[in-house]
């Protein structure tokens, strides 16, 4: 049964200025809510950005039986977040399906494929928060509608975020199934 589903690892500083017949597949897509923010927030929601150098949008399959990762090279990130003030974050990604790389070449050539991602119709994922809720701890959930092969759909997305001077890691997870997005 396909699915498709997500886990990413990122870091960001507050910004200033099936294959048909024979693959089962099983997809993981990670969301870039990876936020890092100065030691003072001093307004509401100040505006974070994503290092791409140091974070990474990943996802993982199964191909006939054995499991696979890769990473999406391309993606955007805007990211208003502030831990004291949720009720005025808000995390906005746009994913370029047709930077997906596994390392397999094989594999790479079949991802923007009509099996796979389908780029030719659609060439874009987005996640769209709708409310970012506090779990307790460094734990976080993002509420928000993600949009896969033309379909959208209500997304819970589950995060940890550490911040630490300058600098904040989050590490967030969300599985799907693809069937509901063809």
């Amino acid at each position: 049964m396909p699915c498709f589903g997500g886990c990413c690892r990122s870091v960001a500083r507050r910004a200033t200025t099936r294959e048909r017949s024979v693959m089962m597949i099983a997809r993981t897509l990670a969301l870039p809510l990876f936020l890092l923010a100065g030691p003072a927030l001093a307004a509401p929601s100040p505006q974070w950005t994503v290092d791409t150098t140091k974070s990474t949008l990943g996802f993982s399959g199964t191909q006939t039986g054995a499991r696979f990762t890769g990473r999406f090279n391309r993606y955007k990130a805007a990211i208003a977040f502030d831990p004291d003030h949720l009720e005025a974050s808000r995390i906005t990604v746009a994913i370029d399906l047709g930077s997906a790389a596994t390392g397999d070449t094989q594999r790479d050539t079949a991802l923007p494929g009509k099996d796979w991602f389908d780029i030719a119709h659609f060439p874009e994922a987005r996640f769209a928060s709708t409310a970012i809720q506090r779990k307790g701890g460094s734990a976080y959930v993002a509420i928000g509608n993600l949009t896969l092969h033309g379909v959208t759909r209500a997304v819970a997305l589950p995060f940890t975020l550490v911040i630490r001077g300058d600098t904040a890691h989050a590490k967030g997870h969300v599985q799907l199934e693809t069937r509901k997005n063809r």
